[in-house]
């Protein structure tokens, strides 16, 4: 497959703050992104993802362990041009704060966002790219909706009305698995909403989905793009890790595509 041909200055950003938990603790002294799947990092199979799929600037923004996830990224991609942003305040932010940051980085530009503990096929990034949609979350259908998941409810044309843990099970059509592209028309009230949400602490704690949800309400059109059977997985937890090395095997694509593709959350 031909190598896919983003927008004009489309860029990459990636979450990668988190302390990772619920995974120790195998993330004791080693950054969720820097685990193993298949003999390869997850931060390396999602650069090299980002790269292959024309994508040629990168913005990772940091905090638990940055030092190490910076000299690997360094040592592994010297040629790269990624610029490191550091959420100082990882221990008590989320996903939201760690967004914000990355707005003087992404300079206007349009963008797409990774959570740093996905591990996809790249069919799943050439198909958000080519996407007609200005801003799409990637929707799995075939998943088991619990407490956890990102729920997804849209209406009529795949448009996107509501998206967060919160969501009623029933009303979803599937789990946004982490990986959105957003317009560069849209990056820009994205981040103002992000600032404005932050300035009160009272909201530090909130994922970047409260802003998606909040411009959703002021009519900014977000769609659902359905990556159904495509290989993908998001660890969470060592059970999740166990499983997505059995899935991705050995440096390449997940060994059965004939199957759900997906690692459930346990």
């Amino acid at each position: 497959m031909n190598a896919t041909n983003p927008p004009p200055a489309l860029k990459a950003i990636i979450l990668a703050a988190g302390v990772g938990s619920r995974i120790r603790p195998l993330t004791d002294s080693c950054p969720k992104c820097l685990l193993k799947v298949g003999g390869i990092t997850i931060l390396e199979r999602m650069i090299t993802n980002i790269r292959d799929c024309g994508i040629g600037e990168v913005i990772i923004v940091l905090g638990y362990l940055d030092i190490e996830i910076e000299n690997f990224v360094s040592s592994t991609f010297p040629d790269l041009s990624v610029q490191f942003v550091l959420n100082d305040r990882f221990a008590e932010t989320n996903t939201g704060y760690s967004l914000m940051l990355a707005e003087a980085f992404a300079n206007g530009n349009g963008f797409v966002k990774f959570d740093a503990d996905v591990v996809f096929d790249q069919d799943i990034l050439r198909k958000l790219i080519d996407s007609a949609y200005d801003n799409c979350l990637c929707i799995d259908r075939n998943i088991q909706l619990d407490a956890e998941e990102i729920k997804v409810v849209v209406e009529a044309g795949n448009r996107v009305v509501r998206a967060s843990k919160t969501v009623d099970a029933k009303l979803a059509i599937g789990e946004s698995i982490g990986i959105e592209k957003i317009s560069s028309t849209t990056a820009k009230t994205l981040f103002a909403e992000l600032s404005t949400m932050m300035a009160d602490p009272v909201n530090h704690q909130d994922y970047y989905e409260s802003a998606y949800e909040r411009l959703i309400d002021r009519n900014t059109p977000f769609h659902a793009l359905d990556i159904t059977g495509l290989a993908w997985t998001e660890i969470d937890t060592k059970e999740d890790f166990a499983s997505a090395n059995r899935l991705f095997g050995q440096h390449g694509k997940a060994a059965d595509q004939g199957h759900d593709q997906r690692v459930a959350v346990v």
